[in-house]
């Protein structure tokens, strides 16, 4: 079994939606930071 297998084994499901539910969260918000560094950036250089 590999590491990453260790959180779906035995049927634990849960434990791995509820940590792909952070991890897409933490993306958005990280698309977001990303967009508005982006946007001062542009604003700085003009």
């Amino acid at each position: 079994m590999k590491n990453g297998d260790i959180m779906t084994a035995n049927n634990n499901l849960g434990a791995a939606q509820e940590n792909y539910a952070k991890f897409l969260s933490m993306l958005k918000f990280g698309t977001i930071a990303v967009a508005l560094v982006a946007v001062l950036v542009v604003i700085l250089i003009s």
